[in-house]
């Protein structure tokens, strides 16, 4: 396997597994946000969109500081696994779900919030639990924003450089993503390698977001 295949199934790998876990975060959060009247919701919606405005090596520094062995955190996984979360695919993992939050939850929050409560309290009046209304009711009404969250998450996560590299650096088939070895081939003008990659992923995200979009316009009662 070459260098920049290695790179490209670990991008996709860890893609995959950041918006799996981003779902399993992400749903619940973005139900509350969506229906709590909570004074907290609009300091944990500024917390959520943080990822958005900072720049993603201020992200990658902290994390760096609070992955370090001599911090709680890091000597904690190092005791439970053995290995760091500096320069490591799970640290990657870790750094990629905290950036990559606001792409998910934000537009599952906007699709549970165009849900609406009359049709949850219409459920709830024939006597349907709060998992059943959630799964048969509001589920189905938002399946485009799950569309959506899951689209932007995944190829966010594809495309990120700034907090991958400061967290995971260049370590081949380890941490070394096709961000990285894009910058790698532009940093030793090896222009073909970069121009190759640097269209593999112009075309996915295009194709992707055209999918997407797609699926929106052939299901539009379903809007987001």
């Amino acid at each position: 396997m070459t260098p920049d295949a290695a790179a490209i199934g670990l991008t996709l790998r860890l893609a995959l597994v950041t918006t799996l876990i981003l779902f399993v975060i992400g749903v619940p959060l973005a139900w509350w946000l969506a229906n709590t009247r909570s004074r907290t919701k609009p300091f944990l919606e500024a917390l959520t969109a943080l990822p958005l405005v900072l720049p993603p090596t201020v992200i990658g520094f902290y994390l760096l500081i609070l992955f370090n062995p001599a911090a709680p955190v890091g000597r904690f996984w190092v005791s439970l696994t053995g290995d760091t979360l500096t320069f490591s695919f799970a640290g990657l993992v870790v750094a990629s779900v905290i950036y990559s939050l606001p792409f998910m939850v934000q537009p599952l929050q906007t699709a549970f919030e165009r849900v609406g409560r009359a049709q949850l309290d219409a459920a709830a009046g024939l006597g349907a639990a709060p998992l059943d209304r959630f799964l048969n009711v509001a589920l189905p009404l938002s399946a485009r924003g799950f569309v959506t969250a899951g689209v932007l998450t995944f190829v966010h996560t594809i495309g990120e450089f700034g907090v991958v590299l400061m967290v995971g650096g260049n370590i081949p088939v380890r941490t070394r993503v096709v961000s990285i070895a894009l910058y790698d081939h532009v940093e030793t003008l090896d222009y073909a390698s970069a121009h190759m990659l640097a269209a593999g992923l112009v075309g996915v995200a295009f194709a992707v977001l055209a999918l997407v979009f797609l699926i929106n316009r052939r299901y539009p009662h379903h809007a987001v």
